[in-house]
């Protein structure tokens, strides 16, 4: 995947990492694609800890520490760091989804005033700056 000179800070939902580390950059709409190769890339600490509870279920075969040091090498993916009680303070508000990770990701993108880039429908239904 080309990159671009960075601009905008765009945090990654945690399946846009899974196939981005995968390779499978086909599976990303073409304003996905764009926003990712001229964004700032980062993930929240949240996607982290996701991808570690995919490794341990068996969805993902690798570590999530081995996948992000990837990315951060092949695409300059970098974790953000931001006061959990600032992302926690936020998420309580986002009562559109019972799925925490999601609430927490989503929280940690609008206190970065990120785009988001992720395929989920409803991330996308309630998050002004998700892109899909």
């Amino acid at each position: 995947m080309a990159r671009t000179t960075k601009s905008a800070l765009v945090h990654l939902d945690t399946h846009i990492v899974c196939w981005l580390y995968e390779g499978r950059s086909e599976l990303l709409t073409a304003a996905s694609l764009q926003t990712i190769e001229s964004g700032l890339l980062q993930v929240s600490p949240v996607v982290q800890l996701e991808l570690t509870y995919l490794h341990e279920i068996g969805r993902i075969s690798r570590e999530a520490s081995y996948v992000l040091d990837a990315l951060a090498k092949d695409i300059g993916l970098s974790v953000a760091d931001v006061s959990l009680a600032q992302v926690m303070k936020i998420a309580g508000a986002l009562t559109w989804t019972r799925d925490p990770f999601d609430r927490m990701i989503v929280a940690h993108a609008m206190i970065a005033d990120a785009a988001l880039v992720s395929k989920d429908r409803l991330i996308r239904k309630h998050c002004d700056k998700a892109i899909w």
